[in-house]
């Protein structure tokens, strides 16, 4: 998986995915944010982070050069919280597949399939 981000995220980017990944563990603990607004609140968070770093080492000598770091800040903003909320699923769903493989029994008979 490392691999295949390193072709879409910038490498110096890439931490960004674990800083949205505890950001969004934060937010699920939060009563007052609803699991359904994390994406988006992770993909904003994101692409600000993002925009910080692009614009703190692009020259931005006429418009195009604005325009090309907006873009830049943009898709790696949404691709670096698209990677944090793909980890917490993969982590998430291995904890159930783990608890469910750990489970006992709980048939009356006891039989197994």
């Amino acid at each position: 998986m490392i691999e295949n981000l390193k072709e879409y995220i910038k490498p110096e980017l890439l931490s960004i995915v674990p800083v949205l990944y505890l950001c969004g563990m934060w937010m699920k603990q939060s009563t007052r944010i609803k699991d359904e607004k994390i994406p988006v609140l992770l993909g904003l968070i994101g692409i600000l982070l993002s925009s910080i770093y692009t614009l703190s080492v692009t020259p931005l000598t006429d418009y195009r050069d604005v325009l090309s770091a907006l873009f830049v800040s943009v898709t790696q903003g949404i691709l670096c919280a698209g990677a944090s909320v793909y980890w917490h699923q993969i982590v998430h769903q291995n904890f159930k597949a783990n608890a469910l493989i750990n489970a006992p029994d709980t048939r009356e008979n006891g039989d197994k399939d």
